[in-house]
């Protein structure tokens, strides 16, 4: 991961968990997703804000590579960071590691873009700056 990583240390909850005692797998994507968010208000940047300013960070893409299983009471981190990927696209690198062993447990990247008015458009000059 990049010198520039976020994290963000959460708990499993006990509703996050399937029939066989292990977190559900679209529950990463709540993690992941929840994780960003932090991440861009960590740079300054607010995605209610982006959005109530015209602005929509929509993810494109997910690739998840699921390593090991997370379980109930378990602590985990997220590290986040992103680089912008040609016009319109960022690449969110996104893995999860479970505390205190800091075991890898789940390996994502993320692809967003920048959307107005339902069209693809280069980010704002605000969010280029904050992420690089």
């Amino acid at each position: 991961m990049s010198n520039k990583v976020f994290e963000l240390q959460l708990t499993v909850r006990d509703y996050e968990l399937d029939t066989q005692g292990v977190v559900n797998n679209s529950v990463y994507q709540n993690y992941l997703e929840h994780a960003r968010h932090e991440y861009l208000k960590s740079i300054g940047l607010n995605f209610n804000e982006l959005h109530q300013n015209g602005t929509d960070a929509v993810v494109h893409k997910i690739e998840l590579v699921y390593k090991k299983p997370l379980m109930g009471d378990d602590r985990f981190v997220v590290k986040t960071y992103a680089e912008q990927s040609g016009n319109v696209r960022f690449i969110f690198y996104q893995n999860i590691y479970k505390l205190p062993e800091n075991e890898l447990v789940l390996e994502g990247i993320v692809t967003g873009v920048f959307m107005k008015n339902g069209r693809p458009i280069r980010p704002p000059q605000e969010v280029i700056e904050a992420i690089q």
